[in-house]
């Protein structure tokens, strides 16, 4: 078998609406297109074709444990975590060092995890810029 790479990372939400705000307009991510009668958006993540894909699941955010834990790579993860607070966006962590750079993490309303990474202490690993 040969493992090429992320595809779509799909996360169960409870509200398609409150979904495409809180990724759009809350964490920045563009939004490629919805199907509502679906129950579905995706959303890009930088130039890559792999992206988020929202879809509507009654038992989202129902009290049991995350469903979904992706983490994305930044190229400063302090300088996120402060543009997402201001946009009002709740902090889940507080950034904290990890062995290549700095992350940190939030939450959708379903309790889906997003990490936002850097490499700056390594940045040979890190992504080259578009």
């Amino acid at each position: 078998m040969d493992i090429r790479g992320i595809d779509n990372v799909l996360v169960p939400v409870g509200d398609l609406d409150a979904a495409v705000d809180f990724y759009a307009t809350g964490l920045g991510l563009s939004l490629r297109f919805t199907v509502p009668e679906r129950g579905i958006a995706l959303f890009g993540v930088a130039a890559e074709t792999p992206g988020i894909m929202a879809m509507v699941d009654p038992a989202a955010g129902q009290g049991g444990p995350p469903a979904m834990r992706v983490w994305l790579e930044v190229p400063d993860a302090q300088a996120a975590a402060a543009e997402l607070e201001g946009r009002g966006v709740e902090m889940r962590t507080a950034p904290f060092e990890v062995a290549t750079g700095w992350s940190v993490e939030i939450a959708d309303p379903w309790g889906n995890v997003i990490g936002l990474t850097d490499y700056r202490k390594r940045p040979e690993l890190a992504r080259p810029a578009f």
